[in-house]
């Protein structure tokens, strides 16, 4: 089996751009045969990522970039999506289950991405999220 080509995108930090990646990405991910359900999970977390991008970490600077790295092969689709800010700390992002935090309009865009990935990681700055999605797997969970 041939190893993935990766490809590589840096857009303006706007949703309009970074959709068009989005898009692409589902598209080859298509062609590669991943299921709808494949697909819309990982439409959901690429929509999550790229939106984080856009709005947390370049604050809507459409003068910042958004770097996304991706490959998709028979196995796999992965995607890292950077942002130009400074980064935040996953781990201390509040728990959107809690009662307290039912009612806020933020913060579940992280537990959304693990619920639907195979595996999401970030990087030790936190402005770069590495986003997987195995074929075979059967998230989210129930």
């Amino acid at each position: 089996m041939a190893k993935p080509k990766t490809k590589k995108l840096s857009v303006p930090s706007t949703l309009t751009d970074v959709l068009k990646v989005q898009q692409q990405i589902i598209a080859d991910a298509a062609a590669q045969g991943f299921s709808d359900h494949a697909r819309f999970a990982i439409r959901l977390a690429l929509d999550e990522a790229l939106s984080n991008a856009v709005n947390h970490g370049n604050k809507g600077d459409s003068s910042k970039k958004v770097h996304v790295e991706y490959s998709v092969s028979d196995d796999e689709v992965v995607v890292s999506v950077a942002d130009d800010g400074p980064g935040f700390n996953p781990a201390a992002v509040p728990d959107p289950t809690l009662d307290e935090n039912l009612e806020r309009p933020h913060g579940r865009g992280v537990m959304l991405m693990r619920a639907y990935m195979t595996d999401v990681s970030f990087n030790s700055k936190g402005n770069c999220v590495t986003l997987v999605k195995k074929r075979n797997c059967k998230l989210p969970h129930a």
